[in-house]
């Protein structure tokens, strides 16, 4: 296709040579022209060799591959890219599920698109770009959503001004692409959320914990419950279905803690063993009595969210699962997470084990958790594997 060629240097052509969708800056020989942010452009080796399409962008990741293929980026290309992604959703049988109706509909490199994410929230879809060049596509995308969803899609909201600094449209704001919706009700496994897309975090809600939302269920029976960096009480609501004594919701934002509230109410009624906490769940961590809960969860948000920060949040993570191994009761577990994608799979467990060895309990592995299959990751790039936990036996 007639796209604005980058040149690599000798010898950097081998990780695209295995499919792996990013091109940095310092392997780029030439550009032959011009380039601005979000522009599409090919890559060809030192020897002409053509290696992929891809959108162009300032800083270290100067190219992001959505096509191994010589094709035109064209509508009928985001349909298929977009297509292929609800095939592999209906295959895992999420599409038109009765009893879950949210889920990730495209997971960015694990689906062939670096830097789009579109979560489904019952017909509403929320995209955010997290580069120029996909958020430029914007339209193309939304029109290919509606081509691929048909009569399912009432609306898609665009919510990537947190994610990107764009400088060049200064006055963009979220808004919708197609449609209109307020607060969407959604079901996780026959259980009733509320979910706030324009004001909450990331998309409004965390599919991405889905599976590991089920396991809790079927250790909280009879177990007094902690639930620290509860966010909308996703785990909280578990917990209750699995059987909890009771269980207590840490979060410091106040409207977010008020949907807590609701969540346990729609489920479970007004009278429910339940509490809310407005509270820094750090300091609620280092302040609790010793044997006040026998499950706790530790899902906090991302320690780190670039390289720069990976030391400071090794030290968050050792801090927040030794004070729960030294305060949990004897035979307690811990659901313990992180989705930092800077913090390795080998970082994270280094990191527990060091706590573990600072609070000198026994600790046992039950379960290695990770995110579910509608976050799909590239074999050709494992850095897509960003959710790290362990379910872990704390015991004397």
């Amino acid at each position: 296709m007639n796209y604005t060629r980058i040149i690599l240097k000798s010898g950097k052509e081998a990780s695209l040579k295995r499919f792996h969708p990013w091109v940095f800056s310092g392997a780029i020989k030439e550009i032959e022209g011009s380039l601005s942010q979000g522009e599409i452009a090919s890559v060809f080796s030192n020897k002409n060799e053509f290696l992929g399409t891809g959108h162009y962008q300032n800083g270290s990741i100067a190219l992001r591959i959505i096509s191994f293929a010589d094709v035109a980026i064209d509508a009928a290309f985001w349909q298929q890219k977009i297509a292929n992604a609800l095939a592999l959703r209906a295959a895992l049988g999420l599409l038109d599920h009765p009893e879950t109706t949210c889920f990730r509909l495209l997971h960015g490199e694990g689906d062939g698109l670096p830097g789009l994410i579109l979560d489904y929230y019952a017909g509403v879809v929320v995209l955010q770009a997290h580069d120029v060049g996909m958020f430029l596509a914007r339209e193309a995308i939304t029109q290919a959503l509606l081509a691929v969803l048909g009569g399912r899609l009432k609306a898609v909201y665009d919510k990537s001004k947190s994610v990107l600094n764009l400088r060049e449209f200064p006055d963009y704001e979220n808004g919708f692409l197609y449609g209109e919706a307020g607060k969407v009700e959604v079901k996780e496994s026959g259980f009733r959320f509320v979910v706030d897309f324009e004001d909450g975090q990331k998309t409004g809600f965390f599919v991405d914990q889905r599976e590991n939302r089920k396991l809790l269920a079927q250790y909280s029976q009879g177990r007094k419950v902690l639930n620290t960096f509860a966010y909308t009480g996703g785990f909280s609501v578990f917990a209750m279905a699995g059987g909890a004594l009771s269980v207590d919701s840490v979060e410091i934002s106040k409207r977010v803690a008020d949907s807590i509230d609701e969540h346990i109410a729609i489920n479970f009624g007004e009278d429910a063993p339940h509490q809310t906490l407005t509270e820094d769940a750090l300091r609620f961590l280092d302040g609790m009595e010793k044997d006040a809960y026998d499950l706790i969860v530790l899902d906090p948000p991302a320690f780190a969210k670039h390289r720069g920060a990976r030391n400071n949040a090794l030290k968050g993570y050792r801090r927040i699962n030794q004070r729960a191994f030294e305060k949990i009761t004897d035979g307690g577990i811990v659901f313990t997470f992180s989705c930092s994608q800077v913090i390795s799979k080998k970082d994270f467990r280094e990191t527990v084990f060091s706590a573990a060895a600072l609070a000198h309990r026994n600790i046992r592995i039950l379960h290695q958790l990770h995110q579910p299959a509608d976050h799909p990751i590239s074999i050709y790039h494992p850095e897509g594997e960003y959710l790290k936990g362990f379910v872990l036996y704390v015991g004397d």
